[in-house]
């Protein structure tokens, strides 16, 4: 097999993208795209793309057929992470304001960390891709929420059936942590647990729901 081929095979068998070993290895994509493409036929970073790939620069050449040549790779992380029943959860900076935080002016990042499932199970039951952690950044949910605080939101419960629990929320522009009343007359009341915030009523398609807030988790 040529370079870009083997290279190719490493990189599927360690589950990364080709951005994400450019990341590590710290090149551009170009850089990576010209050596899977045969454009460029070796690299000075090559040593360290194989330490990334958990195999030797020889392999990557051609010059050996023993792809962990020279010691054990490191097991790709989604290896680890299976053997070890870890999963992926997003943990993304939507910036909550318990107090509001404006849609239009929130860049919404994302950084996935594996948990332990059985821990996960703790909280919830549902399929870990419908969950992310975000953080909380105000103090109108003080005592139950405090600033800095994470969540856990369920995406998957997106209709409110249950009264007054705490969910995350875009109420017109704004993006909220709340408890949520069900009204007779169709509205809803959004609820601060600071005694110091007032209600507010939400009617119509003024607010729309992100997903119910699960678990809490205190920093110290």
């Amino acid at each position: 097999m040529s370079l870009a081929e083997r290279l190719d095979e490493r990189i599927k068998a360690a589950e990364i993208s080709q951005s994400e070993l450019a990341r590590r290895v710290g090149v551009s994509p170009q850089t990576i795209g010209k050596l899977l493409t045969g454009k460029a036929l070796g690299s000075v970073h090559l040593h360290r793309i194989a330490r990334e790939l958990g195999t030797t620069p020889d392999y990557l050449l051609g010059e050996t057929d023993d792809a962990v040549a020279g010691g054990s790779p490191t097991p790709p992380a989604q290896v680890l992470a299976d053997q070890l029943q870890l999963v992926p959860i997003d943990e993304i900076d939507l910036s909550y304001g318990m107090g509001g935080t404006y849609l239009d002016d929130t860049h919404v990042a994302a950084e996935t960390i594996h948990f332990p499932l059985k821990w996960l199970r703790t909280f919830t039951k549902a399929d870990p891709k419908h969950l992310f952690f975000s953080r909380g950044d105000g103090d109108s949910m003080v005592p139950t929420i405090f600033h800095e605080d994470i969540v856990l939101v369920d995406r998957s419960q997106a209709s409110i059936n249950r009264q007054d629990s705490i969910w995350a929320i875009a109420f017109g522009n704004i993006l909220m942590l709340k408890r949520l009343r069900a009204m007779p007359d169709g509205s809803y009341k959004i609820m601060s647990d600071n005694p110091a915030v007032s209600d507010e009523t939400a009617v119509d398609d003024e607010m729309s729901v992100i997903g119910r807030v699960v678990a809490t988790i205190r920093r110290n």
